[in-house]
This record gives structure tokens, sequence and C-alpha cells, in this order.
């Protein structure tokens, strides 16, 4: 991995012009080339590339991640959690969701997505974990307990299914979905830009060789809208968390402006008080905010559409690291990883379920 340290905004931008090159390849020799740019501190680093997460977690072939794991937390708990299938992918493959009750019908409710960028593979793994702390902390955990008895959970834990198995089949570092451009050979859409919130505006491209192209029209990716059909149609869910990695962060809306949000100071605290809950367990340190503040601008992003439908706790995490593994975060990482991530789950569950509205 080249990992390169930009000095200025001019070498900022000059990598956003290396981001639209599909199929860019680097040589070796790229660290001597790129010193005349001013880029001093251009380094390569060898990174073991870990195993799938369904070494560990049964996240290999996505069969395995959509029955086998699934089945697994299914068998035991069928009074509490059951899978609902909500689409078909680009390519065909089913979109489930799991849904974790005690109960009753249409009640308020927690949306919880990991893996809708493809390569970040301690998301999807996350998701497998929380799926089963909620079945085996449920009765025990006097916190979850409470939450479950009054809200439901929904977990969608590959939530870009054709981007995952190419990930396994093709390219490991694919991130966007598989959809076909008509008039281009680029394939895919970043499903983090396809929302219908500030839709096209900067912080996306036009340029569908670009990792970070929108689309043509909002909603056109299967797999984004069918969470969009899902939220209308249930017209209760009252917190969304869309998980990604890396870069250790908080983050709440909005990515498209800096417009402050009308909930701004709340989403703030309860970003606060998450992180803290993180930090508390292995030391490591996230930062939070607005996404355009925090990270960069960002256009039609999933918490920004989820916001402006009404949902006040929108959220969106990225996990470990801060770069030195990046997406290739190594297996012995996974469970620590989400095991912090879920006491910071806790408490914006917890502040959801004790603040209704």
């Amino acid at each position: 991995v080249l990992r390169i340290s930009a000095a200025d905004e001019a070498q900022v931008q000059k990598v956003k012009e290396l981001e639209d090159l599909e199929h860019l390849q680097v040589r070796r020799s790229a660290e001597s080339s790129l010193r005349p740019q001013g880029s001093s501190h251009a380094s390569w680093t060898h990174p073991r590339m870990p195993p799938s997460p369904g070494a560990t977690w049964g996240l290999g072939p996505l069969s395995a991640t959509q029955k086998g794991s699934m089945g697994l937390i299914l068998i035991p708990h069928p009074q509490l959690v059951s899978k609902l299938q909500i689409g078909s992918s680009y390519e065909g493959r089913p979109i489930y969701v799991l849904k974790f009750s005690t109960g009753g019908s249409n009640r308020p409710a927690i949306w919880i997505d990991t893996g809708i960028h493809s390569r970040e593979w301690v998301t999807q793994a996350s998701g497998v974990w929380f799926a089963k702390k909620i079945t085996q902390d449920y009765g025990q955990d006097p916190t979850l307990t409470a939450i479950l008895d009054s809200l439901d959970i929904f977990l969608e834990i590959v939530t870009n299914p054709d981007g995952f198995a190419f990930t396994h089949s093709k390219n490991r570092m694919w991130r966007k979905t598989r959809s076909l451009t008509e008039g281009s050979s680029c394939v895919g859409v970043d499903p983090n830009r396809n929302w219908d919130a500030g839709f096209g505006l900067p912080g996306a491209s036009s340029n569908p060789c670009s990792e970070t192209y929108h689309g043509k029209f909002a909603n056109s990716e299967v797999e984004v809208k069918s969470i969009v059909d899902f939220v209308k149609n249930h017209g209760n869910i009252k917190a969304f968390i869309s998980i990604h990695s890396y870069s250790q962060l908080l983050m709440y809306p909005y990515g498209y402006t800096e417009e402050a949000a009308p909930d701004r100071d709340e989403l703030d605290q309860v970003a606060k008080s998450a992180v803290t809950a993180l930090t508390s367990l292995y030391g490591t340190k996230f930062e939070y905010g607005s996404i355009i503040k925090t990270i960069y601008q960002a256009s039609g992003t999933t918490v920004d559409w989820t916001y402006s439908q009404g949902i006040k706790y929108s959220f969106t995490f990225e996990l470990r690291d801060t770069g030195r593994y990046g997406f290739l975060l190594p297996a012995s990482q996974i469970v620590p990883t989400a095991q912090e991530t879920w006491l910071a789950l806790r408490i914006i569950m917890e502040h959801t379920l004790n603040h209704p509205y």
C-alpha cells in the first residue's frame, strides 16, 4: 500500500484526481516520482491481507452469510429474531434484514446497517457479532432488555450483497454496487452517494468511473431503494445508524451542507456520550461531529436522507482504524472493534428509548 501524506491543498487535489481512475495501478517507482510533486511523505507498507470475515464469523461465501450465520442466530431464538427479505440486489441476491422484537406490531424501531461499502469487511463481521450479542444479552443486560421490551431493532448485515461477493471473487477493494451504467464501461454506483438528500451536489462525482459516483438519479440502486421503501412503509423508525470503516469517527447530519442540523446540539451530546463509552473499553480514540465538518463534504448520504425523513437520531460510524491497515484490518481486531462499537450503540439506543418523539 502506498501511503501519501498531503502537505497542502494542491496535493490533496492531486490525490482526489487519482481517485477518479477506477483501474489505477501504482508501481513501486511511484514513490520517487511523487517526490517532485512535493509529497515528501510517501511510503510503502505491506500489510498482510486478513482472512475474510468468514474465517471468524461465517461471512466467507455470500450464501454462508445470508443462510449460515443468520440461521445460527435464528434457530435458538425464534421468539426474538426473524429474517425478512426486503428486496433483491442488482445481480439478484436476496437483501435480508434481521428483526429483533419482543412482540407487537409497528412498534418504534431502530435500524442498523453494515457493509454498504463492500470492502469494509470489519463492519459486516461486526454486524454478525451485534446480532449474536443481542440474542445473548436479552434478558441478561437490563439496558438491552428495556430497549427491546419497547423498541424493535432491524439489522442489515450485508447491505451491498453484489459488491461484497465481488470483494471475495475478484477485487478485495471494491466499494460500489455492481450495476451497469449505460454509455460507460465502468461498473457500479457509490451507494452512500445515491440517496435523495443533496443528491448530485459537491461531495459526490458524476463520473461513472469514480469511487464516489452518485448514479444517474437518486435511489437508482435497488440496494438503496429497498431501504428507502422499507423505511417509508414502516413509518416509525426513530434511530438509524449506518456503519462504515475506517477513520474512527461518529457523525451526524449534514454531509452536503455546512448548515447545522436543527437537532445538532442534542445529536452532538449523544455522540459525545457514545464516543466516551466506546473509548472506555480499549482506549480507542474517536472524533465526532457533523459529517461535513468531521470528515469531508459528502452529498446523497444515507443519514442525511434518513434525517430528512424525520428520523432524528441518524448517525454514521467509521470504525477502526485510522489508516495503518485501513480496509485490511487484521482479523484479530474484529472482536475488539465490535465490542467497543456495541457500547456506543447501546448509548444511542438507550437515548432513543428515553427520549421518544
